[in-house]
């Protein structure tokens, strides 16, 4: 079984101070927006069956209520420069802890299905285009990718979770986009959701709008999420049965008790929208906070080799993961330890 009671062991957690003024933490007032929790269709009558089909709209299946509330950056908010491949001397054991995962899951979730990398001169690569510059040469990467959903997969499941997180590394090598419903421990608002949408509450929990198939177990996802969106095959690090269970457990050793319980938050109106990769220490840094927050986010996939690093290349002038984008205030950024002091004092309940 996949509920929180087996092997609940957690991730990572990163606070970094920013240069704010005394009103970045003082709200003057405190908007609280609960969910709703209605849905238009009974669930599932087998709690034991792993597959559904549901035919609703998504408006339908929307877990939480439009918040008519107004959302704003903190007061003297200025979004803070990239700095790549820097981490601050204060941050290096959350680093280090954060780091565990991409060792003992063998750097499954850094790299897109069928990556390829070249070395070629910098003239081959035009000066708009994303690459990344290694002793004078160009790296030219890309991937093999299968056919893409038209809207986000739609993925019920939280931080500390092994098997949530083998279902994210198949995430990251189909490079698909996902609406993440974080499930927290008391969480007030997906938790309730998914045991009416599928009878239990046990994560991971699936569904894809495309093809009104949801379903539970991490495993049974996998397969689906591959035959459907990828070659078919699983990859090798996703199949070894209890042996993945295990290393994806380990994973979770450097950051215990982070990214498990609910921390009191105003629910946006708005997905937030997450550049990042599984296999990314950083990105497992800022979406632990998502997680603890019950903030609602699309993750868009930008792992090696995904040709949504040249998309964001493109928009910003710059590749680094993770960058945020919060429609409910209109902030961009970079830099995970900024993104989780942005997203702590704009929503966490003070």
């Amino acid at each position: 079984m996949e509920g929180e009671g087996a092997l609940n062991l957690t991730q990572y957690r990163l606070l970094s101070p920013l240069s704010f003024s005394s009103n970045f933490r003082t709200r003057s007032r405190v908007v609280s927006v609960r969910a709703m929790s209605n849905l238009s269709e009974s669930p599932s009558p087998s709690a034991s069956s792993s597959t559904t089909t549901s035919g609703s709209t998504k408006e339908e299946r929307r877990p939480w209520s439009v918040s008519s509330s107004s959302f704003a950056p903190p007061p003297d908010f200025k979004p803070p420069e990239p700095k790549r491949f820097t981490i601050r001397s204060d941050k290096i054991i959350d680093f280090l802890g954060a780091l565990l995962p991409f060792i003992f899951r063998f750097a499954t979730g850094v790299f897109a299905s069928g990556y390829s990398v070249s070395f070629v001169s910098k003239e081959e690569i035009p000066p708009d285009q994303y690459a990344l510059e290694i002793a004078g040469f160009k790296v030219k990467e890309t991937a093999k990718l299968g056919s893409r959903p038209e809207k986000p997969i739609e993925i019920y499941e939280f931080e500390s979770c092994p098997f949530c997180r083998k279902v994210r590394e198949i995430v990251a090598v189909l490079d698909l986009d996902v609406l993440f419903y974080p499930c927290p421990r008391n969480g007030l608002n997906f938790r309730p959701k998914v045991a009416q949408m599928g009878g239990k509450q046990q994560f991971p929990y699936m569904v894809d709008p495309n093809t009104g198939v949801s379903m539970y177990e991490s495993d049974d996802i996998i397969k689906y999420l591959v035959e459907k969106y990828g070659d078919g095959s699983v990859p090798f690090t996703l199949s070894l049965g209890l042996l993945t269970t295990l290393t994806a457990s380990f994973a979770m050793l450097g950051r215990l008790g982070k990214g498990t319980a609910y921390t009191p938050s105003k629910l946006p109106p708005e997905p937030l929208k997450l550049w990042a990769y599984e296999g990314s220490p950083f990105c497992k840094l800022v979406r632990e906070v998502l997680v603890e927050l019950e903030l609602p986010h699309i993750l868009c996939s930008c792992a090696r080799g995904s040709p949504k690093r040249q998309i964001l290349y493109q928009k910003t002038g710059h590749f680094q993961a993770p960058y945020l984008e919060d429609p409910n205030t209109g902030v961009q950024m970079f830099e995970s330890a900024e993104i989780i002091e942005y997203l702590r004092v704009t929503y966490a309940l003070q």
